[in-house]
């Protein structure tokens, strides 16, 4: 293994490039200088250097045998963020398992104690057989592809830091293709898509059933946030949390109705595996792009 290489930065938004991702991956695999590739948010108030060496080293030491590491920290200022895991993909992984049973793709994901954080690496061999997917789902889509390409001893999870902070998403109430609203719908999308490759079949009630499902229960987690923020002297807005629990809600129901009239969606982009087997020379043209395009 390499390691006496400088570290290589390739840097993407989030937000308005979130497609290129895949991309990013590639630049180093066609490269070839990389062991490890790690991807974490470029708007991170709090980034240290300490962070990449956290989320990287799990991977790269010759004393474990991990191929893939997620990271997780706390986020909190004066209040409690992470809305989105804590009120919306956590009670709905959950709400699903109530419904469907323990199903072992079902706990992978509950395993994991930040879901969505956007902080990974992975080995090089690792990132060329995964596919990326190119929407906001982009975390547990990842989460997925690792399942079916890794063995879950080789999988774990590293503390990045004591506090994360970065910018946040407005809810975006009243339209589904912005904020936490437009997140919500594609990472249940993908969620679905998922079970459905796992063999499970939906319809219609089974949408209404989860739905009731899990409003019951993130509404239960409510009592429980409330407690950890008088507990630690943090300002807490039931209001604001119980009106995003309702828009989530919505945002399974539009989900589901998506999956029910297009259960495939969008093919993901190939593995690189596959480019660089259909294009013997694509490594190098990419490469010499690259550097073209840093002149």
């Amino acid at each position: 293994m390499r390691y006496d290489s400088a570290l290589r930065y390739y840097p993407l938004k989030r937000i308005e490039e979130i497609e290129k991702a895949d991309l990013v991956v590639g630049i180093p695999l066609a490269e070839g200088l990389s062991e490890v590739i790690a991807l974490h948010d470029c708007d991170i108030v709090s980034y240290s250097r300490e962070l990449l060496a956290r989320l990287v080293y799990p991977v790269v030491s010759y004393q474990h045998n991990f191929e893939y590491c997620k990271g997780y920290y706390s986020r909190v200022t004066d209040r409690m963020h992470g809305r989105v895991t804590r009120l919306f993909a956590t009670p709905l992984v959950r709400s699903l398992m109530r419904m469907l049973g323990p199903l072992e793709i079902l706990q992978y994901y509950d395993s994991f104690r930040y879901m969505l954080s956007g902080e990974f690496a992975m080995h090089h061999t690792l990132a060329a057989s995964v596919r990326i997917p190119a929407d906001w789902g982009l975390e547990v889509g990842m989460l997925a592809e690792v399942y079916r390409n890794c063995a879950l001893k080789r999988i774990c999870q590293s503390e990045l830091c004591e506090n994360y902070e970065h910018k946040h998403q407005h809810l975006s109430l009243g339209d589904k293709t912005k904020g936490l609203n437009r997140m919500a719908i594609e990472i249940a999308k993908s969620l679905f898509r998922t079970l459905a490759s796992q063999g499970v079949v939906f319809d219609a009630a089974f949408f209404n059933s989860l739905r009731v499902t899990y409003l019951r229960l993130a509404q239960d987690y409510l009592d429980r946030y409330q407690g950890d923020a008088t507990l630690n002297g943090l300002f807490y807005d039931r209001h604001a949390e119980a009106s995003a629990i309702e828009m989530f809600c919505e945002a399974i129901r539009h989900a589901g109705e998506i999956i029910t009239e297009n259960p495939l969606g969008q093919t993901l982009i190939p593995n690189w595996q596959r480019v660089f087997a259909a294009i013997p020379d694509f490594r190098k043209r990419l490469y010499d792009a690259v550097q073209e395009d840093n002149q």
